[in-house]
């Protein structure tokens, strides 16, 4: 039994002896890790320059190589984003802005779709030249030739002239009888007539 005892106040030492081994490099590396009582020179940063944002009514915006929709597109920016401004266009409608990732590290974006953030005054920058076209628009003149519609010429009808209009003429005959009066044709004519109705009347009477 007192060897047990024993035995059990030795495991006892050592696992006290093991913790406090462990416990002196926890305190001095606390006490490495104070500051020091001097004071330390804090780094201040450049002021930025002009900066604009995008607004946060549009869901992005084109960035292009020059200050134009002429001009390629070269990336986007979302909204809310805040980009550095570098110049303006002649006419103040395009910013050019950093835009890393291309040539130059330059690119252009439309003013009405961002704001000052950080405003300032940008200077005039040149605007580079206009990209030629990649693809020069041609005409296949045989497809081109599908869409031609020949129209006849409408033929007018031809006008013909009349043949010119014959009025005959009397002339009186030089062989005719000279008549001293002037005596009705048709008098004779009425003359028998008249004879027959009488003789006609005459009979119908001689009958009864």
């Amino acid at each position: 039994m007192q060897r047990f005892l024993s035995r059990l106040s030795l495991s006892i030492l050592i696992v006290l002896v093991g913790l406090l081994v462990l416990t002196v490099p926890h305190v001095g590396a606390t006490g490495l890790a104070q500051q020091p009582t001097v004071a330390i020179p804090t780094v201040t940063g450049t002021p930025a320059g002009p900066t604009v944002s995008v607004n946060l009514d549009q869901e992005q915006i084109n960035v292009r190589d020059g200050p134009g929709t002429n001009y390629n597109k070269v990336g986007v920016l979302i909204a809310g984003e805040n980009v550095p401004a570098l110049g303006r266009s002649v006419a103040g409608l395009w910013i050019q802005v950093v835009y890393p990732g291309v040539e130059g590290g330059v690119a252009w974006v439309y003013a009405p779709l961002v704001s000052f953030v950080v405003s300032g005054d940008l200077p005039i920058v040149e605007a580079p030249p206009t990209p030629a076209p990649l693809v020069t628009p041609t005409i296949n003149p045989t497809y081109a030739a599908q869409f031609v519609i020949d129209v006849p010429a409408t033929r007018l009808p031809t006008f013909t002239p009349p043949q010119p209009l014959v009025i005959p003429t009397f002339v009186p005959e030089q062989n005719a009888p000279n008549i001293p009066f002037n005596f009705p044709i048709g008098l004779p004519i009425i003359v028998l007539g008249v004879f027959g109705i009488l003789g006609s009347l005459f009979s119908f009477l001689r009958g009864r």
